[in-house]
């Protein structure tokens, strides 16, 4: 997980901000996705 996104995950937990949370959460699995299909299509 990249730092910028790890610091603001934290951020939004400690504020308890559940809208930024999931946005988060949705930019991190969209980001994992990505990142697991350029990784199959290399191989």
């Amino acid at each position: 997980m990249p730092k910028w996104l790890s610091n603001q995950i934290m951020n939004a937990f400690n504020k308890r901000d559940r809208r930024q949370i999931r946005l988060l959460n949705d930019c991190w699995f969209f980001y994992y996705s990505r990142r697991e299909t350029n990784n199959e299509a290399r191989q």
